[in-house]
């Protein structure tokens, strides 16, 4: 089989030919061209139509988000963003993330042996996924708000007090509260950061539930994604912490190279513990762990999502909450799905008792919680 075809961008000539020597390791690879700049990225790519790029952010003319952007709308090709482990570069990233960038790596730090080695399995490892992922053209993400008022005041019309709820005092509102009779937990991988963006942005004010969220991310990268989710949605979104009690209206994001756990106290009270226990399926955090830790909560309503993701983690787990009886379990359709290794898993083994595409998520989510 012919190799894949590459093109490097980066503005540093050290750091082109690093990525180069790494990429052109495995003989799968071949790299057909390189740029300095997002404005030659942008040519290249329309000259060149390489398989995938690897893309730095920070370039003179015109930098890596800029040309990403033209990039999805002109010619869709597999990118790999290159990201420093700085607050910023972090931020970025999860932006690139959300423009369509399939996935990113840690830039190398210099020469140093075992630094290299690590970004080389990555690499090739990233690169195996993006050459076989189906590009499409990507236009902004639209946020649309299913309801423009908070929608608590209804909820608890409906229900009068939570099961979970002492009789005084009387809630007027679910937003922020911990007594709640639904809880959303959702899982998600490679392309995570917009499908993400997709649904939490459009999950309305005052939605009477937590929700839970594992993004397989490095540390540091899941505190900017949670920050980025909190600036753009109507809930709030934190980077889960030990002990969080869990609010309504409030998403955590699992922090990464952490376990998230959801359990009950001794009070009653649901919160979040987090663990440092070996990975599950090469992930931590684990979709599946957190999907087992809600099996043992019959009293809630649980609505359970997985979204686009390598690898099948959280398909066991959501069968196994369908088998205890949970209120909805939710894959997204290939049809939206960056790489459709996780939905596909839990589509095989009949887990999920609807199969929607990325933007019909967060209404079908609303509909269950608030009727």
């Amino acid at each position: 089989m012919a190799p894949y075809n590459i093109l490097v961008v980066d503005d540093s000539v050290f750091m082109r030919k690093i990525i180069s020597d790494l990429i052109t390791e495995n003989p799968q690879y071949k790299i057909i061209g390189t740029a300095k700049n997002g404005q030659e990225a942008i040519e290249q790519v329309k000259l060149l139509r390489p398989d995938a790029v690897t893309m730095d952010v920070e370039m003179p003319v015109m930098n890596g988000l800029d040309a990403l952007q033209r990039i999805m709308a002109e010619q869709p090709t597999p990118i790999i963003m290159l990201s420093s482990l700085t607050e910023e570069g972090a931020s970025e990233t999860i932006k690139a993330l959300e423009w369509g960038a399939v996935d990113f790596i840690r830039k190398p730090s210099g020469s140093i042996s075992l630094d290299l080695y690590k970004v080389k399995q990555l690499l090739h490892e990233k690169l195996q996924m993006a050459v076989r992922t189906k590009m499409r053209t990507f236009q902004p993400l639209q946020q649309k708000p299913l309801l423009s008022r908070p929608i608590a005041s209804q909820v608890l019309e409906k229900s009068n007090v939570g099961v979970h709820k002492p009789p005084e005092p009387k809630a007027t509102t679910a937003a922020g509260s911990p007594y709640f009779d639904h809880l959303v937990a959702i899982g998600t991988s490679t392309g995570g950061p917009r499908a993400l963006h997709q649904v939490i942005s459009n999950i309305p004010a005052g939605f009477p539930a937590p929700i839970l969220i594992v993004q397989h991310m490095p540390p540091n990268f899941t505190k900017s994604l949670a920050q980025r989710l909190n600036d753009i949605s109507q809930i709030r979104v934190v980077e889960a912490s030990e002990g969080d009690v869990l609010q309504a209206a409030t998403a955590y994001v699992a922090p990464g190279g952490w376990h998230m756990i959801a359990y009950k106290d001794s009070n009653k009270t649901y919160k979040i513990r987090l663990t440092k226990e070996e990975p599950r399926s090469g992930h931590r955090p684990s979709v599946d762990v957190m999907f087992e830790s809600l099996l043992g909560m019959s009293e809630l309503k649980r609505h359970i999502v997985l979204m686009t993701g390598m690898g099948s983690d959280g398909a066991k787990g959501m069968l196994s909450l369908k088998r205890a009886g949970v209120a909805t379990t939710i894959a997204e359709s290939e049809e939206t799905c960056v790489v459709y290794g996780m939905p596909r898993a839990a589509v095989e083994l009949q887990a999920a008792m609807h199969v929607l595409p990325q933007q019909d998520i967060a209404a079908r989510l609303a509909q269950c919680v608030l009727n």
